[in-house]
């Protein structure tokens, strides 16, 4: 019986160690809810309609997503027809047989609607109204009258005008504003380098030619070779950005197609080193012609055809197509100077501008090789 209060000590004491040595409970961890996330602002409608001030400085309010453009001319259906011709959906002028095979499938079966100015100012509202147009973009050289004109034809036609200036000097803008308004960003810089690169290439090598080394040049564009392209003309621009001379000077210059008419006389004064035409009927008249014969350029062999496929490569129309010209005719005049491959080179800007792949013996063909 006396052992008993020390059996209720041992066993209180080791109740008591145990409970010493017991883990505490884990707390559980506090649920943080996440914020709601904040809604999304809701997107702002794509606008329908967009402001585009053209180059004779009109606002012009235009759809945003412009699909079917009608032509305002011949500059305006070759420029259009190289750069978006998806969205064409008539032809200013009608396209001849040697034309069609460098241009996009289809665009011979294009209604003619005829251009807005020119000597075959013919433009047939009707006709445009039924392609479903829904913009008339016209491209070429400013005209003092183009605002009120591009404002008239507006009211006529319930359709927005716009008229981009697309001269040599002014064509990497042209491409760069067809980018814009027509959702081509990427295509009109494309081009617009092009152009670019074009002027700074012959700028730079005609700063190489002095005014003694200078070539002088006859530029006929029509059947009757005494039909030139006179000095001051913009059919005969290439010849000067070149840093070539034009051999004929004349007073009244016209820049019409055809150029000024010059006789017999004035053409031996002028004498050029070297003439260069369009048309197979000139070609002929200075060869079988004695009168010709005369000259030194006839004399020493340098009288060249002009590659005119898909477009004239010095004028007729004088835009977009000048661009191979430039080139053309700096190697052809001053090879040493124009130091380059014309063949790759034409080749490059016809796969550029047409998505055309011109073969060397296409290109030899053009050249007269």
């Amino acid at each position: 019986m006396k052992k008993t209060p020390a059996l209720l000590l041992a066993l209180l004491m080791l109740f008591s160690l145990a409970a010493c040595g017991a883990a505490e409970p884990t707390p559980t961890p506090a649920v943080t809810e996440e914020p709601a996330a904040a809604e999304a602002p809701a997107e702002e409608p794509a606008a329908e309609t967009v402001i585009f001030t053209d180059s004779s400085g009109r606002e012009v309010e235009l759809p945003a997503n412009i699909t079917k453009i009608a032509p305002g001319g011949t500059v305006a259906t070759m420029i259009l027809a190289a750069f978006a011709p998806e969205k064409l959906v008539c032809v200013g002028t009608d396209l001849n047989e040697n034309q069609i095979p460098y241009l996009y499938d289809g665009i011979a079966e294009l209604p003619v609607t005829g251009q807005l100015y020119g000597g075959k100012a013919t433009l047939n509202l009707e006709e445009l109204l039924a392609t479903g147009a829904e913009v008339i973009i016209d491209l070429g050289d400013f005209k003092s009258s183009i605002a009120d004109d591009l404002t008239a034809l507006q009211e006529q036609t319930g359709l927005p005008c716009v008229f981009i200036e697309a001269d040599l000097a002014h064509m990497a803008d042209a491409f760069r504003s067809l980018g814009a308004i027509l959702g081509k960003e990427e295509r009109g810089e494309k081009l617009a380098g092009l152009a670019e690169e074009t002027m700074t290439m012959a700028a730079e090598n005609r700063a190489k030619i002095s005014e003694e080394e200078m070539i002088s040049v006859l530029y006929s564009s029509g059947a009757d070779p005494l039909g030139t392209n006179a000095e001051g003309s913009s059919q005969a621009q290439v010849l000067g950005i070149v840093g070539a001379k034009n051999a004929v000077a004349v007073e009244d210059v016209t820049s019409k197609g055809g150029g000024n008419m010059i006789n017999m006389e004035q053409l031996y004064n002028f004498d050029p080193d070297v003439v260069l035409v369009t048309d197979a009927a000139a070609l002929e008249i200075i060869e079988t012609e004695a009168a010709w014969q005369e000259l030194r350029a006839v004399q020493s062999g340098k009288v060249y055809t002009v590659p005119c496929d898909p477009y004239c490569w010095m004028s007729a129309p004088p835009s977009m197509n000048m661009i191979l010209g430039v080139w053309w005719l700096g190697n052809l005049l001053y090879p040493e100077v124009y130091d380059y491959d014309m063949t790759a080179k034409a080749q490059e800007i016809y796969k550029l501008l047409w998505n055309y792949d011109l073969t060397a013996e296409e290109a030899a063909a053009m050249f007269g090789k």
